[in-house]
C-alpha cells in the first residue's frame, strides 16, 4: 500500500475525457505525468482502435499505462496493477500529482483501493463457473450459502456472478470472505454527455478509425502475431476489422457494429460508475472546448483533493 496521490478523472468512452487530460498536463511546466485506465491501450501495436494517445502527445507528456503487453498474451488487472507498481519511481521522479485518465472500472478500482492478495484456486473457480453456466446463479448462491451461512451474510452484491463465484471459491477453500470496509470512497471528477450527443460521437469516432487505417493495422497485427489473445481479438472494432479482412462485414457494416457495441460498452461503464464510485459529474454540452472542462476539472480537484493511489 502507498501513501501516492493522483487526481482522477473518469467517464465513458468518447467522452472527450483524454484531450481534456493532455490539456490539464500540458498547462503546467513541466508537464504533468498522465497515467492511463484503460484495459486496451495496454496492448503494444493497438493503436487506431483504441484511441491510444499519439506519439506526439506521449512526447509532450510523461504518459504511462500505456503499451505494456504484446496482443498475444493475457493480461489482468492484478498485471496492470503490478505493472503500474514498477513505473512508480519513474512517475515520482516527474515531482507532480498525477492525472489518472480512463474508462476501465477495474482498473480504476484497483489503483483507488487496491486488490484482494488472497491466492485463486483454479479447480474451485471452474467449479463454480460450471455451476452458473449449467444451473444458473440461484444454484450458485445456494451452494455459496450452504459452505458458510454466516460468511456468505457477509457477501456484498450477492447478484453479481462474479462476486458470488470468487465468494464460492473462497469459502469452499475455509478462507473467510474479505471484511467490508466503511472507508469512503474519493470523490473523482467525470465528464458526461446526454445519450443522443454521445452516440454520435462514438459513430464518428467509428468512422474516424475507420479511415484512418484500422483494417490495416489488424491486418498487421495478424502478419506480427498468429494468435492474438481472447480479449484483444475481440475488442471493439478489432472484431469488426478482422470480419472486413475475412470477407463476413463489408466496411459499412463494420462501422455500424462497431459504433453499436461501443454505445452499449459506454452504458455499461455510466452504470459501473454510478455504483462503484464517487463521481462529482461535469455535463459536457456538444460545443465544450477542453479549456473550458479544464477549468470545471480543476475546481472539483481543488475541492476534494487528489485521492490516495494504492500501489
Amino acid at each position: 500500500m502507498s501513501a501516492w496521490v493522483a487526481h482522477v478523472l473518469v467517464g465513458p468512452t468518447a467522452s472527450g475525457k483524454s484531450a481534456v487530460a493532455q490539456h490539464l498536463a500540458c498547462a503546467n511546466r513541466p508537464p504533468t505525468p498522465i497515467l492511463s485506465a484503460d484495459s486496451m491501450a495496454i496492448y503494444r501495436g493497438m493503436d487506431i482502435g483504441t484511441a491510444k494517445p499519439t506519439s506526439a502527445e506521449r512526447d509532450a507528456v510523461p504518459t504511462f499505462g500505456v503499451d505494456l503487453v504484446d496482443p498475444d498474451q493475457p493480461f489482468s488487472v492484478g498485471d496492470y496493477l503490478a505493472a503500474i507498481r514498477t513505473t512508480a519511481p519513474a512517475i515520482a521522479a516527474c515531482n507532480a500529482t498525477p492525472i489518472v485518465v480512463g474508462g476501465t472500472g477495474l482498473y480504476v478500482k484497483a489503483l483507488l483501493e487496491g486488490l484482494d492478495s488472497t491466492p485463486s484456486n483454479p479447480a474451485l473457480r471452474a467449479t463454480a463457473e460450471a455451476l452458473l453456466a449449467t444451473e444458473g446463479l440461484a444454484a450458485l448462491q445456494a451452494a455459496t450459502r450452504a459452505l458458510n451461512p454466516a460468511q456468505y451474510e457477509r457477501l456484498r452484491d450477492p447478484d453479481n456472478p462474479r462476486r458470488v463465484v470468487r465468494a464460492y471459491e473462497r469459502l469452499a477453500a475455509g478462507q473467510p470472505l474479505p471484511t467490508a470496509t466503511d472507508r469512503p470512497k474519493p470523490r473523482i471528477a467525470g465528464l458526461r454527455l446526454p445519450p443522443d450527443e454521445l452516440r454520435a460521437r462514438i459513430e464518428r469516432r467509428a468512422r474516424q478509425m475507420f479511415a484512418h487505417g484500422l483494417v490495416e493495422e489488424v491486418r498487421a497485427l495478424r502478419g506480427r502475431y498468429p494468435q492474438l489473445s481472447d480479449t484483444a481479438q475481440h475488442a471493439i472494432g478489432y472484431q469488426e476489422a478482422a470480419g472486413v479482412l475475412d470477407g463476413q462485414l463489408t466496411e459499412e457494416e463494420a462501422i455500424q457494429q462497431t459504433a453499436v457495441r461501443t454505445a452499449r460498452y459506454s452504458k455499461r461503464q455510466m452504470t459501473w460508475f454510478r455504483h462503484q464510485a464517487d463521481v462529482v459529474w461535469i455535463d459536457v454540452g456538444p460545443h465544450d472546448a477542453p479549456e473550458r472542462l479544464a477549468g470545471h476539472i480543476r475546481r472539483i480537484w481543488s475541492r476534494y483533493g487528489p485521492a490516495a493511489l494504492h500501489l
